[in-house]
């Protein structure tokens, strides 16, 4: 009796942990940050277009600006867009930033991993911050120095 009784919950504790490791295997999978060039950072400025706060991640988009403040346009006169990832909007909004306090028109500075495909996006560079710097490019760019410093240290001029 005990040895059949051993026998069907040693075969229903493989099941369960075969089910267990064919769950846990997608959702690590979701958090691969294989397409970004982590050996390659990116230090932008740009205004704020619009904050896309979510569960797994927030997303930042932002036409490119340069030292004046002036926007940067490609060949066919369009404003250069960017986009960075962030953490989860729950966990970087304990750390200032929101939709409220980060709205469309908000000059930021960025130090971002690229996409490997080279388009224009690219994932926040761990344990660097995002420079705030209002609404009107500050005199000497949008730096630490300039601008508020949200989540780790100051984004390092390129």
């Amino acid at each position: 009796m005990k040895t059949r009784l051993s026998r069907k919950w040693g075969i229903a504790g493989a099941c369960a942990a075969t089910l267990a490791m064919l769950v846990v295997k997608p959702a690590a999978a979701h958090h691969s940050f294989a397409m970004y060039d982590t050996t390659k950072s990116k230090t932008l400025t740009g205004m704020l277009t619009r904050f896309l706060p979510g569960a797994n991640h927030a997303q930042i988009l932002f036409s490119l600006l340069d030292e004046n403040g002036k926007t940067i346009l490609d060949d066919k006169g369009k404003p250069v867009m960017w986009g960075v990832e962030t953490g989860p909007a729950a966990v970087i909004a304990r750390r200032g930033i929101t939709v409220k306090a980060f709205p469309p028109g908000t000059i930021i500075t960025v130090t971002l991993h690229p996409l490997r495909d080279g388009r224009n996006f690219g994932t926040l560079a761990r344990g660097v911050g995002v420079v705030k710097c209002g609404t009107v490019m500050p005199e000497g760019g949008c730096t630490a120095k300039t601008g508020d410093v949200f989540m780790g240290t100051p984004p390092q001029p390129q």
